[in-house]
């Protein structure tokens, strides 16, 4: 729920939107009949030409109001602030509107109210970010961590704590999807998806016990640096990942 502060036109309070001063009804306007409007012919090079402008004594309406009241000017509706309230629905996107039906402004005369449109500007969020109904959010997680697995809470929108399972051999760039925990669908029942985005930090500063450590793992692994072929049989290619990262 949001309050919004409005600059609208109400029923005039003291002559209850009649616009005369002692509620009698409105005359027929004598400048056009009661047409609203009014004909004039104007001469031309192509001859005579009829043309139709509203009538400047009834303002178009056809009929004319003789006591005026005073707090409006005959018009039947005021000009004044007002304070409502918006229901925003759970799952409404940027850029969309809200129609609150009679919350516009009342119509000339003490006609009915119109509708107020309200347009919704959504904040960023500092962790996440949307894509209709999925978010999408980038984690930290050291290198140990992705080798030999872990998890860590993360607290959603709802202030739910989420478990976040980094399961061992995890790569850099890798998604872990959580069906269920992404943003609320619109008008409807479920949600989207939550996918975390693992971005794996290597160590730069390492003590000399560290080093050593690690020189051991690699001397134990055997592996070296190579160049990526698309002949290597590893599953979804190098550039195919890099590529869906790019997309993301």
């Amino acid at each position: 729920r949001k309050t919004v502060t409005v600059d609208t036109a109400v029923l005039c309070d003291r002559c209850s939107g009649s616009g005369s001063a002692s509620n009698a009804k409105p005359v027929t306007c004598t400048g056009c009949g009661g047409a609203g409007e009014i004909q004039e012919v104007q001469r031309s090079f192509l001859g005579n030409v009829m043309t139709s402008r509203p009538c400047p004594q009834c303002q178009g309406f056809g009929e004319v109001i003789t006591d005026p009241c005073n707090h409006c000017g005959g018009d039947g509706r005021v000009k004044k602030r007002r304070d409502i309230t918006v229901n925003i629905p759970a799952g409404i996107g940027d850029g969309m509107r809200i129609r609150m039906a009679d919350q516009g402004e009342v119509g000339h005369g003490g006609g009915p109210a119109g509708d107020l449109y309200v347009e919704v500007h959504t904040q960023k969020h500092p962790i996440f970010e949307r894509d209709a109904d999925d978010l999408h959010v980038s984690v930290r997680v050291p290198m140990v961590d992705a080798a030999l697995g872990t998890s860590f809470p993360v607290e959603h929108l709802d202030g739910e704590s989420l478990e976040i399972d980094i399961e061992p051999g995890t790569q850099p760039g890798e998604a872990i999807v959580l069906d269920g925990k992404g943003m609320p669908r619109l008008r409807t029942d479920g949600h989207g998806k939550l996918y975390a985005h693992v971005d794996v930090l290597v160590p730069t500063d390492l003590d000399k016990k560290t080093k050593e450590l690690l020189e051991q793992i690699r001397d134990k692994r055997e592996e070296s640096s190579k160049v990526h072929s698309a002949d290597d049989n590893d599953g979804e290619g190098f550039f195919d990942r890099l590529r869906d990262r790019f997309r993301r």
